[in-house]
């Protein structure tokens, strides 16, 4: 997983711009997260359900204001990827996502996560962490 300014997935690339950053702000950030998930050969022909949340240092949901109030900040969706022809039994598949978000109005001088969850397992591993200026 990569915080990038806007990415891009197109035909089993990414294409990140302005990627690596772990700063931002002060005030609104509008943000990608470039992802390059490998599904393990067996798990391939299966639908699988992904989400990102938003956390704060101490792990509570970040809220972002919406039309019915507040809400924690998520971003959700299925993948399904098959085997390709000719690639070798075994050998896991990957499948390169991009995920651009429009300017957020996230909490100043704080430490933030998106946490990655697969088919509800989540891993240390599958986080992304960034601080926001005061």
């Amino acid at each position: 997983m990569l915080l990038a300014d806007a990415a891009q997935a197109v035909d089993g690339k990414l294409y990140v711009l302005g990627g690596g950053w772990s700063i931002a702000g002060p005030g609104a950030v509008s943000m990608a997260i470039a992802l390059k998930l490998e599904v393990p050969w067996d798990r391939t022909n299966e639908r699988h359900h992904w989400r990102l949340d938003l956390v704060d240092g101490d792990g509570h949901p970040v809220l972002v204001q919406t039309g019915d109030g507040p809400a924690p900040l998520n971003v959700a969706g299925e993948l399904e990827v098959g085997r390709p022809v000719g690639v070798a039994p075994g050998t896991p598949i990957d499948v390169p996502m991009a995920i651009n978000l429009p300017p957020l109005p996230l909490p100043p001088g704080r430490r933030l996560v998106w946490r990655l969850t697969i088919d509800g397992e989540a891993r240390e591993d599958w986080q992304l962490a960034f601080t926001t200026r005061p």
